[in-house]
């Protein structure tokens, strides 16, 4: 079966945030199976798909794994599983994935540019943990648990400079949240082709620092939004590879635009 590599969230090589993706030619084989290749694949996640029987609430299935892990939600694999099935003919128009995450869209546009249609991560007030200033290495100023589907803290700091200067204690970050940590600041320029910055650390599933997380945004994007005062917004994700996202909160839902590039296209022997 053929295996890409996809770099989500970027309209260029080497940037954004690489996936794996495997489109399967039957139902999932065995989990064991599926953590190997992801952990071959060795990217923040690998995603896996098959068609569906048409007449169903959804064209394909979808799982996505880490390296160690399978999780319920991830925005950039998804964004590289509908970029492949574009591409290849395989899918043509919106697509809808079944995922542990309920239904999921992702649509074209006629620039190359693919939206996806996710839920809206529940953002709740929390005390900020004892030792979280420590080990993220600067001081929080506001701290939300970010609910079930993504399972983090979302850390708003002073400022884009304190994000971006960021040398976290991964280990000691593990402790504080299910998934990891979400930082984030205000763009140092309002006029500036970006709203906010974040970066992600994710050290329980495996991933230190994760380049561009499409699921953070959909706590990112509810949150930003109350505070900028405007639905449609821009984050940039400010880790080495970077890369942009474009979010638009519609109540219960966020919807995520960004570009895709394939990057290998090969064939998988095992």
């Amino acid at each position: 079966m053929r295996i890409r590599i996809v770099d989500a969230f970027t309209d260029r090589p080497f940037a954004g945030n690489p996936a794996g993706v495997v489109l399967l030619d039957g139902a999932f084989p065995g989990d064991a199976w599926l953590q190997n290749v992801a952990q071959e694949v060795n990217h923040a996640e690998t995603a896996f798909a098959h068609r569906l029987p048409e007449g169903g609430e959804a064209d394909w299935a979808l799982r996505w794994f880490t390296p160690v892990t399978e999780v319920a939600l991830c925005g950039h694999a998804t964004l590289a599983t509908a970029h492949v099935l574009h591409g290849t003919g395989a899918h043509e128009g919106p697509v809808r994935f079944t995922t542990r995450s309920g239904v999921l869209v992702a649509t074209p546009a006629g620039d190359g540019s693919i939206t996806l249609d996710f839920p809206t991560a529940p953002l709740t007030p929390a005390q900020t943990p004892a030792g979280l200033a420590e080990a993220l290495g600067a001081e929080p100023l506001t701290v939300l648990d970010t609910g079930p589907n993504i399972d983090d803290l979302l850390v708003e700091l002073a400022d884009e400079k304190t994000v971006r200067a960021l040398w976290p204690d991964h280990r000691a970050l593990g402790a504080h949240s299910a998934r990891g940590v979400i930082a984030t600041a205000r763009a140092e320029d309002p006029a500036g082709p970006y709203d906010y910055v974040s970066r992600c650390f994710f050290p329980n599933v495996g991933i230190d620092e994760d380049p561009v997380t499409g699921s953070a945004h959909t706590a990112l994007a509810p949150f930003w939004s109350e505070r900028l005062g405007r639905p449609d917004l821009t984050g940039l994700q400010a880790s080495a590879r970077s890369g942009l996202v474009r979010t638009g909160l519609r109540g219960e839902r966020v919807l995520l635009t960004g570009s895709a590039v394939t990057v290998i296209d090969g064939e998988l022997l095992a």
